[in-house]
């Protein structure tokens, strides 16, 4: 072999060995574990907050002027003086029947429609809120899914709303949920007899580690006023409170503003509600119970739940 040959036979030999030197690296480096869990239960709010936020179907109820609803925490409180009917879990629902053959059903007890709410007047509420929202994307507007009509819904609490610096005028609170085609829960807000916002959620919030009752992500709608008032609220204040739960669950107390409601269970939502008379600094407490009457959830001992408003 002559000089020129072998010094071309070790290049080959050497670039050989650098291929497969590299190849074995790439098989060896491995990247470091990914925190799965908590991407994902992070990815799930995130997603809510941006449909809230950004989607088109989500209007904000308290950061954003008239035609709006806000996306943000919670608020607990000092007291609570006012009476309003409890559900006993253990007792069988019997939904209130729709005001109309093709309105929306109405929810499991009288008590879920307070402030002299009517059914009627509910059903009219979420109508127009629907309708809302339907001629916003026909001029345009982004719709992240189809809300469907108001009899595929059901109503599960109305209540008085309370304007504040940021949304002027008071009005009413209209909460209503569906499970087909998709879980769906709409806060509607009715001001002069016209629909003011809109907050949708869309899918459900749970996921496999979610703990067995779990606050509505923007529920805090109902039992906050703006934060721009933070400590002058208006008062008397009329609050409510939604979630979901598992079927293990067979009570759910909430304590808020120094007083303590047991909420009514309504076809897996728990539903809460009361009067404020006092300005409060912190979320409401939740407490669940199973069948035999074991505490299985407090959200003091729940990390993922913000305690203070």
């Amino acid at each position: 072999m002559s000089e020129e040959e072998e010094r071309d036979f070790e290049e080959r030999d050497f670039e050989e060995q650098l291929r497969d030197l590299l190849s074995e690296d790439a098989y060896a480096i491995r990247p470091s574990p990914v925190p799965y869990p908590q991407i994902r239960r992070q990815g799930v709010v995130e997603r809510r907050r941006r449909v809230a936020v950004a989607g088109a179907v989500l209007v904000t109820l308290a950061a954003v002027p008239v035609g709006a609803f806000a996306v943000g925490g919670g608020g607990t409180g000092t007291a609570d003086t006012a009476t309003t009917p409890t559900a006993s879990a253990s007792a069988t629902p019997t939904p209130t029947p729709s005001p109309t053959p093709s309105g929306p059903a109405g929810p499991a007890t009288a008590g879920q429609l307070r402030d002299g709410i009517t059914l009627e007047q509910a059903a009219d509420g979420l109508d127009k809120c629907l309708a809302w929202d339907r001629d916003r994307v026909a001029h345009g507007g982004i719709a992240s899914t189809d809300l469907g009509k108001a009899d595929e819904y059901r109503i599960i609490l109305a209540l008085n709303s309370t304007g504040d610096s940021n949304s002027p005028g008071d009005g009413m609170f209209v909460v209503a949920v569906k499970e087909k085609p998709k879980e769906t829960r709409l806060i509607c807000n009715i001001k002069d007899g016209e629909a003011s916002g809109l907050n949708t959620g869309v899918g459900s919030d749970r996921q496999p580690d979610s703990p067995p009752v779990l606050a509505d992500i923007n529920g805090n709608k109902l039992y906050q006023q703006s934060f721009m008032d933070k400590g002058h609220w208006k008062l008397p204040f009329s609050w409510g409170f939604i979630g979901t739960v598992e079927p293990t669950v067979a009570k759910v107390t909430v304590s808020y503003g120094g007083a303590d409601r047991e909420a009514v269970l309504d076809h897996g939502w728990f539903v809460a509600s009361g009067t404020l008379t006092e300005q409060v600094t912190r979320n409401p407490h939740i407490k669940g119970y199973d069948q035999g009457g074991k505490l299985i959830y407090d959200s003091d001992e729940d990390t993922t739940y913000q305690q203070v408003q």
